[in-house]
């Protein structure tokens, strides 16, 4: 975090659109927000992260809602909550909360969330919430708050959550995103829209990639090759089997047999063979690495699906992703 602050400032001034936050199982991400939101003046707000946005289960949905209207507040209208469910081994492992009904649990937040951004009394009878509790002391509350609007992003990957994306969200945050293959994620989101009579235009439409500038072949090789190791995390840890929200994505993508070979490596215990056994195509098709014509290319690519946000991913000292932001901004000038 050191140095962070004086970063996303630099970024406000070279024309950064928006910053956005991440937590996992580390710093939270709402108290950064509040900071920022004191020392930057015109960008979007948001919270997010490649594996997890806000954990739902970690806060309530009535938290959630009243934490985002105060960074609404904060902030000057500039607050974008994202959410999504994160997976059981980080709610049951880190939250001590069950992780169950996810899709059904957004649907119910979200709901929540309107509900007192409206300035509404809260009483809700859902499978997952029931506010107040039956048979409690609990009584319906109006919440004490100014209502306003709070846009709502949900991080989706699995169909269901995608479909349930196009019907009540703000916006969609992405995940192993591929031009290429974009249906995949956006035929859902496009079917749960016109459930409410909106398209996918209707939303704003987040992918990540990582953003590398190289002078020749062998760093883009190299840099495709490390993104693509990472990514054996992602598909061996990051859940268990018939639970793995990532793995599943990119077996839907068309690499079912890649996928299970690097799950099975995973577990089995050798993680460098699991590494060696993710394509380096995964590396290519989720992140911007190469020339600034080639980035700007792969830009235009990213819009010409229908992606209308780019969340760049940067890593390194900060006197390089300043270097990065600045020659991305360029490469977003000529497109």
């Amino acid at each position: 975090m050191p140095g962070a602050v004086d970063f996303a400032v630099d970024a406000e001034r070279m024309g950064v659109d928006s910053l956005w936050v991440p937590e996992v199982w580390g710093y939270d991400a709402l108290t950064a927000m509040a900071y920022l939101a004191a020392k930057t003046e015109r960008v979007s707000l948001g919270t997010f992260i490649v594996q997890l946005v806000v954990q739902l289960g970690s806060r309530s949905p009535a938290l959630l809602a009243t934490s985002g209207l105060s960074l609404q507040q904060l902030s000057g209208g500039r607050f974008i909550l994202g959410i999504g469910v994160s997976g059981p081994q980080v709610m049951e492992g880190w939250h001590g909360v069950r992780f169950r009904k996810p899709v059904q649990a957004t649907r119910e937040t979200v709901d929540i969330i309107r509900t007192i951004s409206a300035g509404e009394r809260l009483s809700y009878d859902g499978e997952v919430y029931q506010l107040p509790l039956p048979d409690s002391t609990g009584k319906a509350l109006r919440p004490m708050v100014i209502p306003e609007k709070l846009p709502v992003y949900i991080a989706a990957m699995g169909p269901r959550n995608l479909e349930l994306t196009g019907e009540v969200a703000d916006g969609w945050i992405g995940n192993a995103f591929m031009p290429e293959a974009a249906d995949v994620f956006f035929d859902p989101i496009r079917t749960g829209a016109a459930r409410t009579g909106r398209t996918l235009a209707d939303l704003d439409i987040l992918a990540p990639a990582a953003v590398q500038f190289v002078a020749d072949d062998a760093e883009r090789d190299a840099a495709a090759r490390g993104h693509a190791d990472g990514y054996a995390f992602t598909i061996g840890a990051m859940g268990g089997a018939g639970s793995n929200f990532y793995a599943d994505a990119f077996s839907r993508l068309g690499f079912a047999d890649e996928v299970a070979t690097v799950a099975r490596l995973w577990r089995d215990g050798d993680k460098e063979a699991a590494q060696a056994a993710v394509p380096v195509e995964f590396g290519v098709r989720t992140n911007l690495i190469g020339t600034p014509d080639e980035v700007t290319d792969r830009l235009r690519a990213y819009a010409d699906t229908g992606v209308t946000t780019l969340l760049a991913k940067l890593d390194g000292p900060l006197d390089r992703q300043r270097q990065t932001i600045r020659t991305l901004m360029e490469c977003v000038d000529r497109m």
